[in-house]
């Protein structure tokens, strides 16, 4: 059978992973890869797991829906049938890219388009606004996955020249030299 991918959602509170990933191991289930967030009082899980060989998709979705029933959360069960073209082996490197600054409608839009016109793709993204002119209130932090074929100068202009026209502070950095900068 194919991995799944679930999704959970709803008002953060102490005990969800705990409830799912339990659900999930009754379950014979294999969590594979798990991710989670709380955006500002709400929970926004990932979970891609293989399920046992007696587990089908309606069954593994319909037992996680009941045994969440009074918790409030909205759960949907995928099917990961395939990468839809996109290699797994595919060659190139991490960078963070992170901008500092007000707070303007269209920010995450402006960088994305950019991103995408050269190719790059957005493995996670991270924007915080607070509100107000204070540089330091609003931040936008990408980590973004660049293949050998990407012309890096081009891209990297292109962000900076947007970011002084939307008077952003901008870092870009390889993941490996944050790693290092920032290892304790």
């Amino acid at each position: 059978m194919n991995k799944l991918i679930i999704t959970v959602l709803g008002k953060d509170k102490p005990g969800i992973i705990s409830l799912i990933s339990n659900i999930l191991y009754e379950l014979d289930c294999n969590l594979e890869n798990a991710n989670q967030m709380i955006l500002q009082n709400q929970f926004a899980g990932f979970f891609i797991v293989e399920p046992s060989n007696k587990m089908d998709v309606k069954t593994l979705s319909q037992t996680l829906k009941k045994k969440t029933n009074t918790s409030g959360l909205k759960i949907h069960v995928n099917t990961i049938e395939d990468n839809h073209g996109v290699s797994e082996n595919t060659t190139g490197e991490i960078f963070l890219i992170t901008t500092i600054g007000p707070d303007q409608k269209g920010l995450v839009a402006r960088f994305s388009k950019i991103f995408s016109q050269h190719k790059a793709n957005i493995e996670n993204l991270k924007a915080v606004f607070k509100g107000g002119e204070d540089p330091n209130a609003n931040i936008m932090s990408y980590q973004v996955f660049i293949t050998p074929d990407i012309d890096t100068a081009l891209l990297f202009d292109s962000l900076r020249q947007k970011a002084k026209e939307l008077h952003l502070d901008i870092r870009i950095q390889h993941k490996n030299i944050f790693d290092a900068i920032n290892k304790i």
